[in-house]
């Protein structure tokens, strides 16, 4: 099926981005045979595509998240039988820079960036609970130099980019989570009553966007990011508590697992995982598209059937859920407190590994980038 006629781009960086590839034809006047490069900040977006959604992932990128290799990528690649068109990876503000070195390696590889960008102190040091990058501080602007450093050198880099802010904010796992500021205690003064956690929550979101915004990094796609469930499970805790409003988003996003943990989970089959937590994040906006911005699930044979929740997610996602427009599938293993393990990773047994190319070969699942003009 025809979807329409943009730019399929592969890119190298140079100092500059280089076109390599062909273009379509197009009568579009705002589909332009352009790369993005420091002089052209901002002129490319990453299209939608029409009945298909790009495949992407998140490698295993170290304890920070942010190793970004072009090794793994293409070990990845080699994996699963397909090449990315997204790659998500960590920015914390702990370490107070811009990551412009991992935006390099994936942009010389040929995808579009899923940056997690996380005010914390982060792992493996970083406590759950709120530190210096609190979100007082940052609607207070204390940190709004680094904000303005880090919205420059996007600008500066040019290419379209992912960014999810303050991801999975309905937890407790994270410091900017509304459960430490105050949770579901109503605001003074507010009926109906508003929540004091997901409202600070989302005057530090705009906060953020505003200033990046104000540095002209116009090449930023903002990604609301909650968990599909609620930690607390409350009325308060859920996602549209936190929504910061449709001027200051451009996709939906969600984290959707499956079990993860030996000890402490359920096996949940995917039907559970996202088909109504889908819809309640689509209930937000009637138009932007949807990332699956985390997904996965992890090996325990004695629990439930890791390929088969593969083979279930990646089959609906090509045929249920008509906004999805992108999964990253969460590729990582790690040692929990309790010295047992977590294999998410998509060959932690030849069966998963076996279902996940199956299904990531159906052409719904698009390999590389669609740019087209802003």
């Amino acid at each position: 099926m025809k979807m329409f006629s943009p730019i399929y781009i592969s890119m190298a960086f140079l100092g500059a981005f280089i076109v390599l590839g062909a273009y379509a034809c197009s009568s579009e006047p705002d589909e332009q045979k352009i790369a993005p490069t420091v002089s052209q900040p901002g002129k490319m977006a990453l299209a939608l595509p029409e009945a298909q959604a790009y495949t992407g992932a998140y490698i295993d990128f170290g304890p920070t998240e942010d190793d970004v290799t072009l090794e793994a990528i293409e070990s990845f690649d080699a994996l699963v039988g397909k090449r990315q068109a997204v790659i998500g990876f960590s920015s914390y503000w702990a370490k107070q820079s811009f990551p412009k070195e991992a935006l390099q390696v994936v942009y010389a590889y040929g995808a579009v960036a899923l940056i997690y960008w996380n005010p914390w102190d982060g792992p493996p040091a970083g406590d759950m609970k709120p530190d210096r990058f609190s979100l007082v501080n940052i609607v207070e602007g204390k940190w709004d130099n680094y904000i303005d450093m880090w919205a420059q050198e996007a600008r500066q880099f040019g290419a379209p980019m992912l960014v999810s802010w303050g991801l999975e904010m309905n937890g407790t796992w994270f410091p900017w989570s509304g459960f430490f500021y105050g949770g579901g205690r109503p605001v003074p003064g507010t009926d109906p009553p508003l929540f004091q956690g997901p409202e600070l929550f989302k005057k530090a979101y705009r906060h953020v966007v505003d200033r990046v915004r104000a540095q002209g990094a116009d090449n930023i796609a903002w990604v609301f990011h909650p968990n599909n469930t609620s930690e607390p499970d409350e009325h308060w805790n859920r996602m549209a508590n936190y929504w910061p409003g449709a001027e200051y988003v451009d996709w939906l996003g969600l984290s959707a697992y499956g079990k993860q943990y030996p000890n402490t989970e359920k096996w949940t089959e995917f039907e559970i995982v996202l088909p109504k937590f889908y819809k309640e994040i689509c209930a937000l906006d009637p138009d932007k598209p949807f990332i699956l911005a985390e997904w996965g699930v992890g090996e325990f044979p004695k629990s439930g059937s890791k390929a088969a929740f593969i083979t279930e997610a990646l089959s609906r996602m090509s045929k249920e859920f008509p906004r999805l427009k992108a999964a990253v599938f969460w590729h990582e293993r790690w040692q929990n407190s309790d010295l047992s393990y977590s294999n998410l990773r998509v060959n932690s047994s030849p069966q998963s590994l076996a279902a996940y190319r199956k299904e990531i070969s159906n052409p719904f699942w698009l390999d590389r980038p669609v740019l087209k003009g802003r």
